[in-house]
């Protein structure tokens, strides 16, 4: 691949790299990873569900009577915890360089198990009216406001604890937490789907999966409290303290004007990974069974195996980006979903189990490239002291425009053309966008990252 001037160089002059190495502990390492890729399987654990059960959570809550009117609400609700993300972006990115990634993390790890719990309390449409929809509504946009804070804190941790020529493997394991949480979450669907019957789940079996949140976020809880910070945040603390200095408030003007250039290569990686990821994992099992009437448990069962495996490729996957780099891999991912898109998503739509299942799996290979780099590469693009703040701004922003919003939008132009290709297309649009950015992008494997100590294994020592 060419090389090209690198747009999100490290801000040198204002935050220079320490000299000397930070020394990591595996142990400590390993815990840190845990706890954060236990965070994010909590938060896509309930997407997992949301998705999963949205055919039943239209008749719980908003009973028009037309399943398309049905789906297009649900999938609203949805999309608009999509819109308050960047806001908790705004709030808990900034927060989390200043008092400590550790702190914010644990507050909203409290924020989003509170918030998936009380969709689990809310009375149907048919006890309490219209309060029922607004209330999912508002339980949805506390979910949205914590997650804001979640996966580029996340990522942010693991890949400053990380040592530097074992970052995409460590991090790879925060999307494996992903994974786990949609299978999670689909497979409890998927056996209540099989265990009870339509009126049950629309009566009470809905609300078990939300419920379980409750124990799930105090686990998670636990786990990142036992944590200290990461000693990139430390050392940058210790400075301060040494020059009896207070910590460095960064206004969030300077976290956006003096991070544009990383901030547009973000954008654009996260557009292509969360628009093929939220097509895939969300969107796909209600296009199954939506749009071309297949069976709903066997659909389900069949993403459920596509998640297995892709959760089985991802450390290696992860591993490789340590080798050859974070470049290659995503744009392979780029190249394969423009080239591959059509074909996939005609095999779904042949309707056999075996060419589904052929069809997802290609596609959720190809998603592999990202999930795998992704959680690596992203805070590469920023400088320490404003890499919580404006990896949140910039993660946040590119899922609410076209990420969350995909199920809506492709169900929208599903409805609006009669295409059923749309899909296809839709994957195919990112993954240009995403080509341009990964040119652009800098390539940082085995690097330090920017204004951080180089990070070593001890063995390295």
């Amino acid at each position: 691949m060419p090389t090209v001037p690198p747009l999100a160089a490290p801000d040198t002059h204002r935050n220079p790299a320490p000299e000397k190495a930070t020394v990591t502990d595996p142990a400590l390492v390993r815990r840190a990873v845990k706890a954060a890729a236990l965070g994010n399987a909590m938060e896509w654990f309930d997407f997992g569900v949301y998705s999963y059960i949205a055919v039943t959570l239209g008749k719980v809550f908003f009973p028009s009577g037309n399943p398309t009117a049905q789906m297009l609400s649900t999938f609203g609700a949805f999309a608009a915890a999509f819109l308050v993300r960047p806001l908790g972006g705004m709030v808990f990115g900034p927060l989390g360089d200043r008092v400590g990634r550790q702190k914010v993390l644990a507050l909203t790890m409290i924020m989003m198990a509170a918030g998936t719990f009380a969709i689990g309390l809310i009375p149907s449409y048919a006890a309490i009216g219209v309060g029922a929809p607004i209330l999912l509504l508002a339980a949805r946009l506390v979910q949205g406001f914590s997650t804001g804070g979640e996966y580029a804190g996340a990522s942010t941790f693991i890949a400053e604890y990380a040592p530097d020529k074992k970052r995409g493997f460590f991090g790879s394991w925060l999307e494996f937490g992903t994974l786990a949480g949609y299978i999670g979450g689909a497979g409890l669907v998927t056996l209540m789907t099989a265990l009870l019957s339509s009126e049950d789940l629309v009566a009470w079996g809905w609300r078990i999966p939300f419920l379980i949140a409750g124990p799930m976020g105090i686990i998670g809880l636990y786990l990142r409290m036992r944590l200290e910070e990461t000693p990139a945040f430390a050392a940058q603390v210790k400075k301060a303290e040494k020059a009896e200095a207070e910590r460095p408030k960064v206004p969030l003007r300077e976290m956006i004007t003096g991070q544009w250039r990383a901030l547009l290569l973000c954008m654009g990686l996260v557009l292509v990974f969360n628009v093929t990821d939220y097509m895939l994992l969300s969107y796909m099992p209600t296009y199954l069974t939506g749009e071309l009437k297949y069976d709903e448990t066997h659909g389900l069962l069949v993403v459920l195996g596509v998640m297995a495996l892709m959760m089985i490729v991802q450390p290696f996957a992860g591993a490789l980006t340590d080798r050859v780099g974070r470049r290659p891999v995503i744009a392979a991912g780029c190249a394969g979903f423009l080239l591959l898109s059509v074909p996939a998503l005609l095999l779904i739509r042949q309707g056999s189990l075996l060419a589904v299942a052929l069809g997802m799996g290609a596609l959720g290979l190809l998603l592999v490239c990202f999930t795998a780099s992704m959680p690596a590469a992203l805070p590469a693009l920023f400088p320490t002291r404003v890499r919580y703040g404006s990896l949140s701004i910039g993660f946040n922003v590119s899922v609410s425009l076209f990420g969350g919003t995909t199920p809506l939008v492709v169900t929208a132009l599903i409805g609006a053309t009669g295409n059923m290709m749309m899909p296809a297309y839709y994957m195919m649009a990112a993954a240009v966008i995403g080509g341009v950015a990964v040119w652009f992008m800098a390539e940082s494997a085995g690097c330090p990252l920017p204004g951080s100590a180089p990070s070593l294994e001890r063995a390295e020592r």
